[in-house]
């Protein structure tokens, strides 16, 4: 078990096209015969290191983007996963850092407005 199972969360951070590093839930595209659920495991490992199993879904979150000059829409499907193994790593290219994040510090940590609110939706579980 990873001691920071229940009393953190981890964290990855970009750097924007401004180079200012925002932190954020580890998320990814689902690729050919995998569940949103599998999705959300083989993310997490592979852009933090850590071995992790769903717990519960937490929700979805809709947004849009522009990538090459192309409005992009995306939907994002966040669990609430518990560590079982790994180690906290930034080994993925797309990622410039990576944290355990103690759950009382998300609020002011995470970049953007519908993860923080995903984060109290599972946080609120805990108590």
């Amino acid at each position: 078990m990873v001691d920071h199972a229940r009393t953190h969360a981890a964290l990855i951070g970009r750097l924007n096209r401004h180079g200012r590093l925002l932190w954020s839930l580890p998320k990814g595209h689902i690729e050919d015969g995998e569940t949103v659920e599998e999705t959300a495991v083989r993310e997490v490992r592979e852009e933090t290191g850590i071995v992790a199993q769903v717990i519960r879904p937490l929700g979805s979150i809709d947004y849009w983007f522009v990538a090459e000059r192309r409005r992009i829409h995306k939907t994002v499907h966040h669990f609430l996963l518990e560590a079982h193994g790994g180690e906290l790593s930034d080994d993925d290219l797309e990622v410039t850092e990576v944290a355990w994040v103690p759950l009382e510090e998300l609020d002011s940590r995470l970049a953007y407005t519908d993860e923080r609110k995903l984060v109290r939706k599972a946080r609120e579980l805990f108590d």
